[in-house]
């Protein structure tokens, strides 16, 4: 059984990209930006993207293997 920062990382790379809600529903994963961070800070190259509908917002974070850094754009 893969953790969920495997789990979560194999989304990134399959998908491209990744909300909360995805990985709550998914990977039963319920610290996302804490999982995000952890992959950042070992060098995959990861976007987060702020996204807002019907008065909420979330963050949508994207796989992005061309990348030369990492980068956090809103």
């Amino acid at each position: 059984m893969l953790t969920q920062k495997a789990q979560v990382l194999e989304h990134l790379k399959t998908k491209k990209s990744i909300t909360s809600w995805d990985a709550i529903v998914e990977y039963n994963a319920t610290r996302l930006s804490a999982i995000i961070l952890t992959l950042k800070e070992e060098g995959h190259n990861i976007i987060s993207k702020k996204e807002c509908g019907k008065g909420k917002w979330w963050v949508r974070y994207t796989y992005d293997k061309n990348l030369g850094g990492i980068t956090n754009g809103e």
